[in-house]
């Protein structure tokens, strides 16, 4: 028996070395192949050219009583979703009464409709695990639902339930009060959205419907009556685009949508209200806000912008690359040069129909503020007055397109895209122009471009700091400079 044991344990042992062996030979077998091909350094490694992209088939057609319908099918997974959008945002709410829209867009959801309370939509929804939602930002409105492909009939029927036949409950709308008066309440807790939000009203106007807030006072203007009378003006079928992507057939789809949608009427109260008028409110001054508990400064600079459809915005895109990001102008020379700045970036942000912004900053030290202000105002200034280098248009073109397919990632992102140049009334191939023209794009261009639209003189600074930590002082900043401070304390409601 011990003879027995003893030739086992030779045999484990022979075995354990065999084993040793050939792993040894093959780690020494790789060493010859490891040594005769060093990796590349980054600068020269290549990459294949970027693929031409191409949008899914889609169907889009329009029923009859005017609704724009796209559908776009998607089997890799068992899943189907779907978006409406409706003409309508908060720019279109009255000036007393600021917060109805997002009001109206929540409690369209929360209040249930005329044939299903909100606990039985919440019980039929989780049963599903399916998902319908609704809101209003400030230059649409939406509706979403999610779902199961077994499950679409019943969750479509209750997205459009929801879309057509709101309830709008008081207790909801209470609710909704309630939780936005929590978050009034907590606005000035952080600087940074202090210094966003202060920023958009010395910009466009502080009443004006691109930068006006929701105050206690506006809320307890708001009735039940209102968010009816507000859904009734832009919730109507003539003022909606449907976009559905996932795991259905495009015929029994148009079928669905024809049943549960088809019959709905366009509304007599519909209304197509005129955009808000824009001009910059403040120019070349520099606003304060003070938080006393601060140890660094909140910075925004910048001045009124433009639009999407701008012939130079490929251009425009173009320098902002060049200015931002690892690599960028900023990060380079304020960030790690100067050591100014914990963050640092300066866009030209355009908007679908109305103008956007371009705006500086980022955040510093207290006793950075002056230099930190200084340093992003020099290179502003040099990319308007000097030619930027060869080697930053290629590698700003580069990042550039290697993002772009970013925007393809799935067929919802796509159909997402379809639907907002639809809405915008963009040209279907908006984003591939945007490619063609980013390839032609020189350096005599981002120069004529930053010449013609970084406008210093134009520019506003809202700083959001310690005065007392801010040495040298925002005075320092040029003779005879206006500093104006800006009071932030939220207004109680009147009784």
């Amino acid at each position: 028996m011990l003879s027995n044991q003893k030739k086992t344990t030779q045999s484990k042992l022979v075995l354990t070395a065999f084993l040793v062996i050939v792993l040894l030979l093959s780690i020494l077998g790789r060493i010859p192949a490891i040594a005769l091909a060093p990796p590349k350094h980054y600068t020269e490694l290549e990459f294949p050219p970027l693929p031409e992209l191409e949008i899914p088939d889609y169907t889009r057609f329009q029923l009859d009583n005017g609704i724009i319908v796209y559908l776009m099918e998607d089997h890799e997974l068992p899943l189907i979703g779907g978006r409406a959008i409706f003409r309508t945002g908060s720019r279109f709410e009255p000036e007393n009464k600021v917060g109805l829209a997002d009001l109206t867009g929540t409690v369209m959801r929360t209040g249930g409709t005329i044939q299903h309370t909100p606990e039985q939509i919440n019980e039929l929804l989780e049963q599903k695990a399916a998902a319908v939602e609704t809101g209003i930002g400030g230059t649409a409105g939406s509706a979403r639902f999610s779902c199961l492909t077994e499950d679409l009939t019943k969750v479509f029927g209750l997205f459009a339930e929801v879309i057509r036949e709101p309830a709008f409950t008081e207790e909801k709308l209470e609710l909704a009060k309630q939780q936005w008066q929590g978050s009034i309440s907590r606005r000035n807790d952080d600087p940074g959205s202090i210094a966003g939000r202060e920023f958009q009203k010395l910009i466009y106007g502080e009443e004006h419907p691109y930068a006006r807030t929701v105050e206690y006072e506006t809320l307890n203007n708001i009735s039940q009556e209102d968010l009816i009378d507000f859904y009734a003006k832009y919730f109507h079928p003539e003022n909606m685009i449907l976009g559905i992507v996932g795991d259905f057939k495009t015929k029994q789809m148009r079928s669905l949508i024809k049943e549960q949608l088809g019959d709905w009427e366009p509304s007599s109260k519909g209304v197509k209200p005129l955009l808000p008028t824009v001009t910059q409110a403040e120019v070349g001054d520099i606003f304060f806000v003070e938080q006393p508990q601060l140890n660094q400064s909140y910075i925004q600079m910048g001045h009124l912008g433009g639009k999407l459809d701008n012939p130079d915005y490929t251009a425009l895109s173009v320098m902002n690359s060049v200015l931002n990001g690892l690599g960028g102008r900023l990060f380079n020379n304020i960030r790690s040069r100067q050591g100014l700045a914990y963050s640092v970036s300066a866009y030209w942000s355009p908007n679908y129909d109305y103008p956007g912004v371009f705006v500086a900053g980022g955040e510093t030290r207290s006793d950075a503020t002056v230099p930190f202000i200084e340093s992003v105002k020099e290179e502003i200034e040099r990319i308007r007055t000097q030619p930027i280098t060869e080697e930053e248009l290629q590698h700003a073109k580069d990042s550039t397109l290697n993002s772009f397919i970013f925007n393809f990632q799935d067929p919802a992102q796509t159909l997402s895209r379809l639907m907002r140049y639809e809405y915008y009334d963009y040209p279907q191939d908006f984003i591939f122009r945007y490619r063609q023209e980013l390839e032609n794009i020189t350096v005599a261009d981002v120069q004529r471009v930053a010449k013609k639209y970084l406008q210093p003189e134009k520019m506003v600074t809202l700083v959001v700091g310690n005065k007392e930590g801010i040495q040298p002082p925002l005075s320092s900043l040029g003779n005879g400079i206006k500093i104006t401070s800006i009071d932030i304390t939220i207004p109680e409601p009147r009784s």
